[in-house]
Order: C-alpha cells, then sequence, then structure tokens
C-alpha cells in the first residue's frame, strides 16, 4: 500500500508485475463472497489498486494504449504528449464521447482490470456493503481516478457506473455520511461523471437533490469543506449548463438561496467556493426562461 503510492515509476513497476493485480482483485471478490468488506486485508487492497489506477490513461505505454482504443488516423506519431490524448481539440474530445472501447475481454489479466466492468461493480459494492470509511473513501477515489481523463476510458467507466452498474444509489448514499474525505471524494466523482453529457439527466434526476441538501447555508469554515462546496457547485454547473429542465430542478430544491450566499463571501480563505458558486449564478441565469422564476 505504501509503494503504491510512491509516485509514477513505482505505480508502473507494480502494474506491470505479473500476478499482482489479478491477486488483489481475487482476494477483495472473496472477502465480498465472504460477507467481510470490513477486513483490513480488503482496505488495503483496494487502497493499492485506488493508487494504481491514477493517472492510468496517460501513464500507459503508447503501445499498448493503441490496442486499447480506437485510434483515429489523425494522431501524429511524433506526438511527445505522455497517453493517447493530450494535444487534441475540445470537438474531437467531445467525440470520444461516443467512442465506445473495444470489446471488453470476459477474463481480463493485469492493468486491463484496472478499468474492466468487473472491478468498477467491485468497487460499487464495496461502496454500498462496506462500513470502514477508508474502504469507501478508496473505492470511490479509485472510480474518480478512472472517470478523470478526457479519452474513450473514463467515458466508458463513467457510462458503466450510471447506467450499466446502477451506481448512482450507492454514490448518492456517500454524499450523507459524516467523514468529510468520504463526502468529498463522492461528490468529485460526481463531478466527473457529469462532464458526459449524455449522462446528464440521469445523474440530475437521481442526485441533484442530494447535492443541494449538502450544499451550505454559506461557505463553510474548514479547508476540506470548503473544497467539497467548490465540487457541489461545478457539478451542479455540469447539471444546469445546457439543461434549463434541470436548472429548474435545482430552483425547486430550495439551492438558489445557497448559491447566492455562498458567493457572496469575500474571504480570499475561501474564495474557490465563492467563485464556483458565482459561476453557477452566472450559468443559471443563462436560462432566460427562468428569470421570472428567480426573481420570485
Amino acid at each position: 500500500r505504501n509503494m503504491s503510492s510512491a509516485g509514477p515509476e513505482g505505480r508502473k513497476k507494480m502494474r506491470e508485475c505479473e500476478g499482482l493485480i489479478d491477486s488483489l482483485v481475487y482476494y477483495i471478490q472473496g472477502a465480498i463472497a465472504d460477507h467481510e468488506p470490513n477486513d483490513k486485508a480488503t482496505e488495503n487492497c483496494v487502497c493499492i489498486l485506488h493508487n494504481l489506477s491514477y493517472q492510468l490513461e496517460i501513464e500507459l505505454p503508447e503501445s499498448y494504449a493503441q490496442s486499447i482504443y480506437m485510434q483515429r488516423r489523425n494522431i501524429s506519431n511524433n506526438d511527445k504528449t505522455p497517453g493517447c490524448f493530450g494535444t487534441r481539440s475540445r470537438k474531437v474530445k467531445e467525440k470520444q464521447q461516443d467512442t465506445p472501447l473495444p470489446e471488453e475481454k470476459s477474463n481480463p489479466k493485469g492493468v486491463e482490470s484496472l478499468w474492466h466492468s468487473t472491478l468498477i461493480r467491485i468497487y460499487l459494492s464495496l461502496i454500498a456493503k462496506s462500513t470502514r470509511n477508508y474502504t469507501q473513501e478508496a473505492s470511490l477515489g479509485a472510480l474518480q481516478n478512472l472517470t478523470a481523463g478526457t479519452g474513450p476510458m473514463p467515458f466508458a467507466v463513467a457510462r458503466t457506473v450510471v447506467q450499466k452498474a446502477n451506481g448512482l444509489p450507492g454514490i448518492r448514499a456517500m454524499l450523507h455520511v459524516s467523514h468529510p474525505a468520504v463526502k468529498k471524494t463522492a461528490v468529485s466523482l460526481l463531478r466527473n461523471l457529469s462532464r458526459n453529457t449524455s449522462l446528464q439527466n440521469d445523474i440530475a434526476r437521481e442526485v441533484l437533490p442530494d447535492l443541494v441538501s449538502i450544499l451550505p447555508e454559506c461557505v463553510p469554515g474548514c479547508e476540506v469543506a470548503c473544497e467539497t462546496t467548490a465540487s457541489v457547485c461545478y457539478t451542479l454547473f455540469n447539471l444546469t449548463q445546457g439543461s434549463s429542465h434541470n436548472a429548474r430542478l435545482l430552483l425547486t430544491a430550495h439551492g438558489l438561496p445557497k448559491v447566492i450566499a455562498i458567493s457572496m463571501n469575500d474571504s480570499n480563505m475561501f474564495s474557490k467556493a465563492s467563485r464556483a458558486a458565482s459561476v453557477l449564478l452566472y450559468s443559471l441565469w443563462s436560462h432566460t426562461d427562468l428569470h421570472s422564476a428567480y426573481k420570485k
């Protein structure tokens, strides 16, 4: 577990270690099957997989990544950017949201397991069944890592979480736990998921009222809570920017007074949350059909 957080070279060596990832996945599967999701070894295994999934997309070897992704012909052979998608235009990145991964292998090995739907479902199962905060946070964090990029893999993982594995109810429950780091990671995962336009309505329907409910009445007084508040605002921004319907959902959930109060804080220390709330307000005002409702 300590070694897996030693940086890019350490992660690379451990991903390449034959049988290591497979053994970790095998152990966790056994713990879930035996109804023991709270043991310390399971926590350690999930934390290792969480660390190994960090920056996975850009750290995959170029030749290996090309065998996974459906590459387009306009990639230059001289592209020195780590990973496959570092210099793409926004338009191409948006198009990749609809680019599926090649058909999943039924029996993944090694690094392939890190983004396979089997492991995604394991994380979601641990989120739902474990009461150990570190296990919950690591499971959420692994999914956050896997959905953080702009290539096909993050969007394929996001679709699996939201549509194929019905993961939103478990993630939504994590918004209401008392442990601040678990809550923060759950919101960060939702922020990543909400970037995928094809999933925004599903996410808004399932969790938008919950996101509004965990917004404080004013800027919170500690850094973790402040970062969580900023992430909530940016998630709501993603969900409402292109949807008047979702903006109205925020309105009916009584979110507007909270967002206004957060945006008006002048303290530099907590400016991140205030700035995020201001960006959200600016976006909400772009829905001109809601102006009269806003004024009321």
